[in-house]
């Protein structure tokens, strides 16, 4: 799906196909966050104002390229680990052999299929606390885009957070499950607000 065109991603995404879904568009949302942070970084670096913070922003914009390219690949990988969990869906349980079969089955796809959320969801976290910094030491002229950015990382991870939880649910592997739902429940209360208040940060200084 990379290589996809927006106008295609988008006709998939609203047709009746299973991939891509919530997941892998939380995953783009996240990456297109990541992207306006690194964009805000090249409109930074090499001016004589921010001459003293640019050494920071390079570094920033590594990480945040580094990012942006595992949120894209992490949009192709929520459709492949979606795809067996559809299939188990589709298996016979008329005989108890068949459903032993199906259960098994499903449990080793709802676990794959909630831990790359789970992934996008740590993935994005890692973004927001890069633009977290940059809407400190960014070029004024962008920081619009910085709000922006964040916007996108907040609905990524909450996004996430939905596509995880969904799988989560459904597991017999409680332990699991809750295990991730744990981690979940850490990522949103300490993230969402974060990315929420660079909002607010930057449209207050706007």
């Amino acid at each position: 799906m990379r290589d996809y065109t927006i106008e295609r991603f988008l006709d998939e995404l609203s047709s009746k196909a299973a991939v891509p879904g919530g997941g892998g568009a939380s995953a783009l949302a996240g990456a297109l966050g990541a992207a306006l942070g690194n964009m805000v970084c090249y409109l930074t670096i090499g001016k004589k104002k921010y001459a003293d913070v640019e050494a920071e922003v390079l570094e920033i914009c590594e990480k945040g390229e580094d990012l942006r390219m595992k949120l894209t690949e992490l949009v192709e990988e929520d459709a492949v680990a979606f795809e067996p969990l559809s299939k188990a869906y589709g298996l016979p349980k008329n005989t108890d052999e068949e459903k032993a079969y199906r259960d098994e089955v499903m449990e080793k796809a709802l676990l794959a299929a909630g831990n790359v959320p789970l992934t996008i969801c740590r993935t994005v976290c890692e973004v927001i606390d890069l633009l977290d910094r940059l809407a400190d030491i960014g070029s004024r002229l962008a920081i619009s885009d910085v709000g922006c950015a964040a916007l996108f990382c907040k609905t990524a991870l909450q996004g996430g957070a939905l596509n995880v939880k969904i799988n989560t649910k459904l597991m017999k592997d409680r332990d699991v499950a809750e295990e991730m739902d744990t981690e979940l429940v850490k990522l949103l209360g300490e993230y969402a607000p974060k990315a929420e208040s660079i909002y607010e940060r930057v449209m207050g200084s706007l």
